[in-house]
């Protein structure tokens, strides 16, 4: 048991500048909401904090195709009419709108999990945090979608094991995730879904995932874990289907955090974005250690929290679908899936690869005042056409390593 987790968390409050349109549920200004909880609860008192670096186009196509990432370097509202073969190609368009900064907002943070995890790599840290991380649908999870990219990105490899719970079935997005689902090749087995219905609560939600990681943490013995904890699982969540409160969220974050592996922790879906900010300050005040008093302390963004300015949020009532005998069913179906793996794989890697990508810069060297200024604007960075008075939100009429993707509906 280590005494003390030495903690870096990776944010800029660039990201909260971004907006997908009137019509569009993510928010990401949800980013904002949660670094001011964060700042308003004194967490960043114990923490590292760092603004991560704008991933380079090259480190971008480590992993995804190099055309792609020069068409989101290439493409803007304005040209968008120039490039409709390309559009279709990268499924982009209403529910993936090409916006204003769009290729930054890429870079911003991807660039956090890339520096969390050389941080972790390089053994500088033992828990990572990158909020604006784990958006997870680019082809190439606790969120209540499925993780289908990057399900995909490791279907044919023993080198990651990939776990996912989310709601499955009703032709919900994105359509994959059966537990039958369980990766090809090398890779047969090391791909686990856990297919859920509506209306799961804390006590079934929670239960499942424990039985099942510790189960695959003593199977898998992976040498670290990426925990993603989308949102979108909560109760009450705009596009989200479960009943989780954010005490049942966090629970599970507790629990992985107890088994002392190098740990990066991500954000992904999460559509009501005050309750969004709620779930993850909760969430890093369990990696910190530190319990959070129920009432918000004064910040900037305090009116979005009323009338009753807690963290908690009202019980979900969406009747839960999932009886016991569907999920033992499916507990047995993952454990036969993993009694499949003889060991963990025979080829570990035993050396940290050097970051040779990536150029080398001098922070010393950058100009301070610079810094502080815009450190400054992270403290102020504000859409008025995303927030609102009252109910008078202006788009109230829409219908309401180890990878483990915590919640998620298949995001």
């Amino acid at each position: 048991m280590r005494s003390k987790d030495k903690i870096a968390y990776y944010y800029d409050g660039d990201v909260g500048g971004v907006y997908f349109g009137p019509n569009h549920p993510m928010k990401p200004h949800r980013l904002c909401m949660t670094h001011h909880l964060v700042l308003s609860y004194d967490l960043h008192r114990k923490m590292e904090i760092y603004r991560p670096h704008k991933a380079y186009p090259v480190e971008l196509a480590q992993f995804h195709s190099a055309d792609y990432v020069e068409f989101l370097h290439r493409i803007t509202p304005d040209t968008q009419h120039l490039f409709s073969n390309e559009l279709a190609k990268y499924n982009l368009g209403e529910d993936c709108p090409v916006f204003e900064n769009l290729f930054e907002f890429c870079q911003i943070y991807a660039g956090g999990t890339i520096d969390a995890a050389r941080r972790l790599n390089n053994q500088l840290c033992d828990i990572a945090i990158n909020w604006a991380g784990g958006l997870h649908h680019a082809k190439k999870y606790i969120d209540v979608h499925h993780g289908d990219g990057v399900e995909e990105a490791f279907y044919f490899t023993d080198r990651v094991m990939t776990v996912s719970f989310h709601k499955y079935g009703d032709m919900f997005f994105p359509g994959t995730g059966d537990v039958k689902e369980t990766g090809e090749r090398e890779g047969k087995y090391y791909a686990i879904n856990v297919p859920l219905k509506d209306g799961i609560d804390d006590t079934s939600f929670t239960r499942l995932f424990k039985t099942i990681i510790s189960k695959v943490v003593e199977t898998y013995v992976p040498g670290a874990i990426v925990l993603q904890c989308g949102a979108d699982s909560l109760a009450g969540d705009r596009l989200g289907c479960f009943n989780l409160s954010i005490d049942g969220h966090a629970e599970c974050v507790r629990f992985v955090k107890k088994f002392n592996l190098p740990l990066l922790v991500t954000g992904g879906g999460g559509y009501t974005k005050e309750n969004v900010a709620r779930c993850w300050a909760v969430e890093t005040g369990v990696l910190l250690d530190t319990e959070l008093p129920n009432e918000i302390p004064e910040n900037e963004y305090i009116k979005y929290f009323g009338p009753e300015y807690s963290l908690r949020i009202p019980n979900g009532h969406i009747e839960n679908l999932n009886s016991k005998s569907y999920l033992s069913t499916i507990k047995m179906q993952v454990f036969e899936n993993l009694r499949c793996i003889q060991h963990a794989p025979g080829v570990q890697m035993q050396e940290v690869p050097p970051d040779f990508y990536i150029p080398d810069f001098d922070e010393d060297e950058q100009n301070p005042d610079e810094r502080m200024d815009q450190h400054t604007q992270d403290k102020h960075i504000q859409r008025d056409d995303e927030y609102y008075e009252g109910d008078h939100d202006n788009d109230q009429n829409m219908e309401d390593s180890l990878l483990i993707k915590e919640m998620a509906e298949k995001d």
